[in-house]
């Protein structure tokens, strides 16, 4: 299964900061890049410099407002040409992958930015979702991204 539009990692810039920010995991098959989620809680905005008038019910420049629901967990998957010269191959295993972090999205805290990327061990295999989900769930689980862990 696909991962949903809002769970996919798209932009050059999204990735950039991934791989220049983000903590690295790595396993036989994969490596995984994981960016923490930013703090949800900002200055308020809506705030006046006007001290010592008496005003009830403005909030103080350093008041936090309320906290921002966090943006869906993204996922990007990468996979070069060294992995296999075929797309074919290449693209079958990029949907094994959305695959098993569709199953696993449920469990990862959100507000996460991940990427996958894929080494060259992963094409020797034959058919091995299931693999690809056991190796996945332990590189997050050392990430510690699940829920609860972050």
């Amino acid at each position: 299964m696909a991962l949903h539009k809002a769970h996919r990692l798209k932009s050059r810039k999204d990735f950039q900061a991934v791989f220049r920010e983000g903590l690295r995991r790595n396993s036989y098959h994969f490596t995984l890049r994981a960016l923490r989620p930013l703090p949800s809680v900002k200055p308020s905005l809506d705030a006046t410099p006007e001290e010592g008038q008496g005003r009830q019910g403005k909030h103080s420049p350093l008041t936090p407002s309320p906290p921002h629901p966090l943006p869906p967990t993204q996922v990007g998957i990468s996979i070069s040409t060294k992995v296999s010269k075929r797309a074919v191959v290449r693209n079958r295993i990029k949907r094994q992958i959305a695959a098993a972090m569709h199953q696993l999205l449920p469990k990862i805290s959100p507000g996460w930015r991940l990427v996958v990327v894929v080494k060259p061990t992963a094409a020797e295999q034959e058919c091995v979702t299931q693999q690809f989900l056991q190796e996945l769930e332990q590189l997050l689980a050392q990430a510690e991204v699940f829920n609860g862990n972050s």
